[in-house]
């Protein structure tokens, strides 16, 4: 059936247009590879990663996703995270992914972006202990934003990250450890005081969503904007006894 559709009204890229798949070749060469940015209320508290600035193109994809119903945009943005992933500075994580390229008969290239069709990463030789699973931990929504969304779009990002990273060999589990009260406020518009204002009291862990032991637990989110909402899902999760190893943006405000 959804070829059939596919043949009748074929996918135009929510960025440009062209007619073909959810996003194009072209557009999705928007997102680079991870780069560390620091706000305010992350500093010394958790590395943050991002892969493009809040504007153009990927701005373009994001409101298309999150906003417009483009809920097709999911295994292109999950994938692109998922190449992320694999390239955070995550125990093992490194080891594990050049292992499983030089035993393929690639040559690791330091820096180099990882894309699809790469081979999956392999057991670390020489005694090395393996890297740890990955455990993503969607940011959450307002329960009404999530509704008009169609369910939490970080979560389903999440999931479709994690099953690009399971075909490549590297286990990944999503754990929804965090929910917002329904009380918070649209942080559209806020300022860094005023976010964290708007989480206090307000973001929760979820025990229902607990991490499993053992993994390199990451945070994701779509835009990094003051800081306030990476900040406060890594002290609620610390206030359970766990360490986040890293946040995970699509985007970059400001």
């Amino acid at each position: 059936m959804k070829t059939l559709i596919d043949l009748l009204i074929p996918s135009r890229c929510a960025a440009c247009g062209a007619r073909g798949t959810p996003c194009c070749a072209r557009c999705v060469e928007t997102w680079g590879a991870p780069r560390e940015v620091v706000r305010g209320p992350t500093a010394g508290l958790v590395r943050v990663f991002t892969l493009a600035r809040y504007r153009g193109v990927g701005r373009r994809l994001l409101i298309a996703y999150k906003e417009r119903g483009r809920r097709d945009l999911a295994p292109s943005l999950g994938r692109v995270l998922a190449e992320a992933l694999a390239e955070l500075p995550l125990p093992g994580l490194a080891r594990a992914v050049a292992s499983g390229e030089r035993s393929a008969g690639a040559a690791a290239v330091p820096g180099e972006r990882s894309v699809p069709g790469r081979p999956a990463a392999r057991p670390v030789a020489g005694g090395q202990p393996s890297p740890k699973p990955i455990c993503l931990v969607p940011a959450p929504s307002r329960p009404s934003a999530a509704r008009v969304r169609g369910g939490p779009h970080i979560e389903r990002l999440a999931n479709a990250a994690a099953s690009v990273l399971a075909a490549r060999g590297i286990e990944a589990v999503v754990a929804p450890a965090l929910e917002l009260a329904g009380s918070a406020r649209d942080a559209v518009g806020l300022g860094r005081e005023q976010r964290m204002a708007n989480l206090a009291g307000r973001l929760r862990f979820r025990a229902a969503g607990r991490p499993p032991p053992g993994t390199s637990i990451v945070i994701l989110d779509d835009v990094i904007t003051t800081g306030a909402t990476a900040a406060a899902c890594t002290r609620a999760l610390a206030a359970e006894g766990f360490t986040v190893s890293a946040v995970l943006t699509l985007l970059a405000a400001g």
